[in-house]
């Protein structure tokens, strides 16, 4: 029994509403954690997604899956009132002529999601009031189905959000990182039952990783067959000791919501 408490004194919590950045605040910075400067168009489904409600204004990253819906975390559409939403431009503050700043109040959440309890279920898509254009800067990435989350996979990580514990707010430039899946039972040793079967973790080879402001962003790998990237899980929690720990970070598995994101942007 005396194992048993040490083992779960050092569970490490994953909930917190400081998941998400509060605006406004944008700061100078050259990387996420260990990341690098995104070239422009090398994401272009990377959204920028500003969500208003009742206390404040929040920020966080998206996917767009189509000329009409953007994918991104639950806890990121929680209790909006509206959003505005930035495609197209590695710089969340610049005159971009490959721009495009579209808002929108409707949004479909996973049913199952509780933020009172946990951050499974962690997956939500936003409606766009119109069908979008795509150009060279503004395109849909494929979603994954099963095979493409494995212990070892590489994957990357886009997002404006912090570089480190001891900054504060956004970065004006998208920040690339890439981190590796790791195995589900070695996350677990951090984060007890906390840990969900539809979550995932990553980790770089230091303390690379995402930080907040990049919740809702994705994790993006090439495809098994043809010449196209693939979005795999959907960044959603960082460590409770900080983005510079090395203790691994958490994303919600796309291949386990396939089905719910297709019924949602088919049906709403």
């Amino acid at each position: 029994m005396k194992f048993l408490l040490v083992a779960l004194l050092c569970i490490i919590p994953i909930w917190a509403k400081e998941n998400l950045i509060r605006l406004p605040r944008i700061s100078k910075g050259t990387r996420i954690i260990g990341g690098e400067l995104a070239n422009a168009g090398q994401f272009p489904w990377q959204a920028a997604i500003y969500k208003d409600t009742a206390d404040g204004r929040y920020f966080c990253a998206g996917t767009l899956i189509g000329d009409q819906w953007v994918l991104t975390a639950a806890q990121c559409v929680y209790e909006a009132i509206s959003f505005t939403i930035q495609l197209g431009s590695n710089q969340l503050q610049s005159t971009d002529e490959n721009r495009l700043v579209l808002t929108t109040s409707t949004y479909v959440i996973n049913d199952r999601f509780d933020p009172m309890t946990s951050l499974a279920h962690d997956v939500a898509v936003i409606k766009l009031r119109m069908p979008i254009t795509f150009t060279d800067y503004i395109q849909p990435i494929v979603y994954a189905n099963m095979g493409y989350i494995y212990p070892g996979r590489v994957v990357e990580a886009a997002g404006w959000g912090q570089t480190g514990d001891d900054t504060s707010g956004l970065v004006n430039d998208l920040n690339v990182v890439e981190v590796s899946i790791i195995d589900q039972h070695a996350c677990q040793t951090y984060y007890g039952d906390q840990l969900w079967g539809s979550m995932v973790c990553a980790e770089g080879n230091y303390n690379e990783g995402i930080c907040f402001g990049d919740i809702g962003g994705p994790l993006v790998t090439p495809a098994l067959i043809g010449n196209h990237s693939v979005a795999v899980a959907i960044a959603s929690f960082i460590s409770a000791n900080g983005c510079e720990s090395l203790d691994p970070t958490g994303y919600t598995r796309i291949d386990s919501y396939n089905g719910w994101i297709k019924n949602a942007t088919t049906y709403n």
